[in-house]
């Protein structure tokens, strides 16, 4: 086959120009990118070989192969892992593919170059374009197992890449650095065995195959009996070391691990260039053994609510790799965490479908859920500041668990953090259940896009009279989490939006049973009005137990979707279905008032039509809705003022 020339994709070459430019201090990153990629390569055939014996055929021995050369200025990464074909060459170095590289190149864009743009290494697949911070030129050749051919990768990283056919016996992969020529800075010299001893030490330290690198040492020959010949000249000796510990991680005792060898596993497996907030390690002897490693990470992964995010745990069998991203140690909204588990009691030839119904793995998961939900417990009350900026990253993701995690949502409801009316700082729900005054009975929330539209809706007024506290929900998710949680400590959670709001005792309600069959009666031909003026926009019209301040409020029924999720499924284009909401009017007002009286002395005249179409316009308004038509809204308010000036 004859050597082929490509262009890179446009994001691809955008990346390339941002590594080489922007991020050329942190070169040390590469190598970890590259014994990572490798060590994905071993995972994926040994998973392949369970079904598959023959492909490893006589390489059984899996391992990484370091060699530098001073002179040629090279350093090259050899794995006997699984291999690529020519597409999956195109397609995993030429292309977007899945990667996230887009993402990658539009955060990194957005920020200030240099030291802050490393948080957002290693979160986007980076990985091997991360070579072109440290070579002039990369060569990559590669055999698939089960193939006959390999093909070699070439690319300078300035907008093409070629690829044709080459020799090769072995399966697996090399990749081949030309490195640029390095400054009088040492430590930055991958040519030199010290300085990829050391990075591979701090980064690949865990990696569960060998790291492998010919170390040459200069030994004075000895006599019969070991002692050094005088005068003889140094002989120079190549010896195959092992540069990692290859120990897992996971199946050490918690005791014997150190802080830092934690936060370089996590960085290694989670590719995260930051510490985790938190670490959970498990060693489970019993009737059910196994060995589990997790980490809460500080920050959100870019693609946390994409439909491509995966789980963040890996499988293992007595150290065999059996999963990534295995859905079934976690559920969906602890997707987030980052980890290993490794269990001898789980068969060595389950396969995905099979897991799905494993036993052993339901118990594991149901300990895991528990172990993670109390860590997190812990945290919130003993580290409340570290709590809050989890909560800040992670919380519309441990929302969700309230709608699918019947068995631990109390356990959840435990963990929300809400805003309220009470004050600035965050509150869980047993702190307001702590705060409820005697008479209240119920705990009272509201929806919306932003805490100062939701302080100053006029729901809210007779709460803030009658001291009752409110919690805000502002995020997306809530309107949608919050029919999960109807109850909390058997009080029930009502929403200040909707059905009807009466906060007076029996005996009140007894009192002023003459005082508001009065108002009725006074108000009545006024309400029928608005009601016949509105037909085809409210259900219904009726004086206000909540308003203080305000002339009117739309409130939707106990069981209708609220304004705020009408707006929510409008923004996503969902049909909306109809829901003609209360139209609930203030007959302390003086507007109501003055409009009552407008109704007696003129009956149904055009101007009190033009008020009651204001008053909806004007409910709609103070909820965060917009008006059904602008135009005709500032027409009436324009003419209304005309007629005011004129007076």
């Amino acid at each position: 086959m004859s050597k082929e020339t490509m262009q890179f994709e446009t994001e691809i070459q955008q990346l390339l120009d941002l590594i080489i430019h922007s991020l050329y201090s942190h070169k040390e990153i590469f190598l970890r990118e590259l014994i990572s990629n490798a060590s994905d390569a071993m995972d994926k055939l040994k998973f392949k070989s369970q079904t598959d014996q023959a492909i490893l055929g006589d390489d059984t021995e899996l391992k990484i192969q370091i060699e530098t050369d001073e002179k040629e200025r090279t350093i090259t990464i050899t794995d006997n892992g699984i291999g690529m074909t020519r597409d999956e060459i195109i397609e995993n170095l030429g292309t977007i593919a899945k990667s996230g590289t887009k993402g990658f190149v539009e955060a990194l864009s957005a920020k200030d170059k240099g030291d802050s743009s490393m948080d957002l290494i290693g979160q986007f697949g980076v990985g091997f374009y991360s070579s072109f911070m440290v070579a002039e030129r990369v060569v990559l050749t590669s055999k698939a197992a089960h193939s006959d051919s390999a093909y070699r990768w070439e690319s300078k990283g300035d907008g093409s890449y070629s690829v044709e056919e080459c020799d090769q016996a072995e399966r697996g992969t090399k990749v081949t650095l030309y490195l640029k020529e390095s400054s009088e800075n040492d430590d930055q010299d991958y040519t030199k065995e010290w300085v990829v001893r050391s990075s591979v030490k701090k980064y690949s330290d865990f990696v569960t195959y060998p790291v492998l690198m010919d170390i040459e040492r200069q030994e004075t020959p000895t006599d019969d009996d070991g002692k050094p010949i005088e005068g003889a000249e140094p002989v120079k000796k190549i010896e195959t070391e092992t540069l990692n510990s290859m120990k897992p991680l996971w199946n050490k005792r918690k005791n014997d691990v150190k802080e830092d060898e934690y936060k370089e596993f996590y960085k290694h497996l989670s590719h995260d260039w930051n510490d985790p907030i938190d670490t959970i390690h498990l060693n489970a002897e019993g009737i059910l053994e196994y060995n589990a490693l997790m980490f809460i990470p500080g920050q959100a992964a870019f693609d946390l609510f994409t439909p491509e995010n995966k789980s963040g745990m890996q499988l293992y069998v007595r150290n065999i790799f059996i999963m990534d991203n295995c859905e079934d140690l976690l559920p969906v909204y602890l997707r987030f965490v980052k980890g290993v588990v490794d269990s001898s009691d789980i068969s060595l030839n389950v396969s995905r479908e099979i897991l799905q119904h494993d036993r052993i793995v339901g118990k594991i998961k149901k300990n895991l859920v528990k172990k993670v939900l109390e860590r997190l417990a812990t945290m919130l009350e003993k580290e409340r500041e570290t709590y809050i900026k989890f909560w800040g990253a992670f919380g519309q993701v441990i929302k969700e668990g309230l709608h699918s995690d019947f068995e631990n949502r109390e356990a959840i409801a435990d963990l929300l953090l809400c805003s309220s009316t009470t004050g600035d700082d965050l509150t869980t729900l047993q702190e307001y259940v702590e705060r409820m005054p005697e008479e209240q009975k119920d705990i009272y929330y509201i929806t919306g896009e932003d805490r100062d539209t939701l302080v100053a809706s006029p729901h809210l007024e007779m709460f803030k009279d009658k001291g009752f506290e409110v919690l805000l929900l502002t995020d997306p998710v809530d309107e949608w989490v919050i029919q999960g949680l109807n109850e909390y400590k058997e009080k029930s959670l009502k929403s200040a939006a909707k059905g009807d709001i009466d906060f007076k005792s029996e005996d009140e309600k007894k009192a002023s049973e003459e005082s508001n069959k009065k108002v009725s009666e006074e108000f009545s031909g006024l309400i029928s009005f608005i009601k016949t003026s509105l037909e085809d926009k409210v259900a219904d019209v009726r004086i206000s137990q909540r308003l203080t301040g305000s002339p009117v409020c739309l409130v939707a029924g106990e069981h209708d979707m609220s304004a705020s999720m009408e707006r929510i499924m409008k923004a996503a284009n969902q049909p909306v279905p109809s829901n003609k909401r209360v139209l609930e009017i203030n007959s302390d007002h003086e507007l109501l008032t003055r409009m009552r009286d407008l109704y007696g002395s003129d009956g149904e005249s055009d101007d009190l039509k033009e008020f009651s179409e204001l008053l909806y316009d004007q409910a709609l308004l103070t909820e965060g809705s917009k008006v059904v038509s602008p135009e005709t809204f500032c027409t009436r308010l324009t003419n209304l003022m005309l007629k005011a000036v004129s007076a």
